[in-house]
């Protein structure tokens, strides 16, 4: 199954337990396609290891965190004014908005491997 915004990095340990974290920055237009792939990712955790989500220090198989953050930014005009001996900032009008999401996942080894076989991770 292959993922066109969510792009993992695998971090091991050397007790077996690995960490696959990826992070999508978009515009308003492609939230909801970053959105069903971590929906889709989500889903396949679930059903390939139900009712085994939790700490792993506890036991558990996986794990994940989830975090969205939407950001407004604005253009600024800089100009250097020689004989104040300075800077005068003009701000623009503030732009689209722009989405980031991060998913971090963690999980024992079986879980890692059966990730990396499922969404053609290296």
């Amino acid at each position: 199954m292959s993922l066109d915004y969510l792009h993992f990095d695998c971090a091991e340990g050397s007790d077996g337990t690995g960490v696959l974290e990826a992070m999508a920055s978009t515009w308003p237009e492609q939230v909801p396609a970053v959105h069903a792939e971590v929906v889709r990712v989500l889903a396949w955790a679930h059903a390939e290891f139900p009712g085994r989500r939790g700490p792993l220090e506890e036991g558990f198989d996986w794990d994940y965190n989830l975090h969205g953050m939407r950001e407004l930014t604005a253009p600024e005009a800089l100009l250097y004014d020689e004989a104040a001996g300075r800077l005068a900032v003009q701000p623009g009008l503030p732009g689209k908005a722009r989405h980031t999401l991060t998913l971090t996942l963690s999980g024992n080894a079986g879980f890692c491997e059966a990730f990396r076989q499922q969404f053609g991770l290296d």
